[in-house]
């Protein structure tokens, strides 16, 4: 299978040089994704509405490469005020409770103050497809 690239449209993916989802055998690796809404390029000041719009972003990217929310084996999470990550369980659980991969949580500064969490994704792509 040849690698595919996949973009989300956003200036950051140009600007910086990285793609925001890569197809390369049997995965799908999804780059941190924050809660911009990328026609816009604007982001929310909540980090609630920041996760789901993570999760659209990502689900996007996901359906590009032919796999949903429900093929994610691994997600790392990037907060960088603890305090923001129990309100964002239940939005987690929404988009993730089928698939319920493995998960990591850090606490670490982001690219800028507006971004209150980052979410990266590895999914498997289904049998046959690869």
């Amino acid at each position: 299978m040849t690698r595919i690239h996949i973009s989300s449209g956003s200036r950051f993916e140009d600007e910086i040089g990285y793609s925001r989802a890569v197809v390369d055998g049997d995965y799908v690796w999804v780059s941190g994704t924050t809660g911009y809404d990328y026609k816009t390029m604007t982001i929310a000041d909540d980090v609630v509405a920041q996760a789901k719009q993570c999760f659209e972003n990502i689900a996007a990217a996901l359906a590009q490469a032919g796999v949903s929310l429900d093929d994610v084996v691994r997600v790392l999470f990037i907060v960088p005020d603890r305090k923001d990550w129990e309100p964002v369980w239940p939005v987690v659980k929404h988009y993730l409770g089928k698939a319920r991969p493995t998960s990591t949580l850090i606490h670490a500064g982001l690219q800028t103050d507006a971004m209150r969490i980052e979410i990266e994704v590895t999914a498997k792509l289904p049998k046959g497809s690869a």
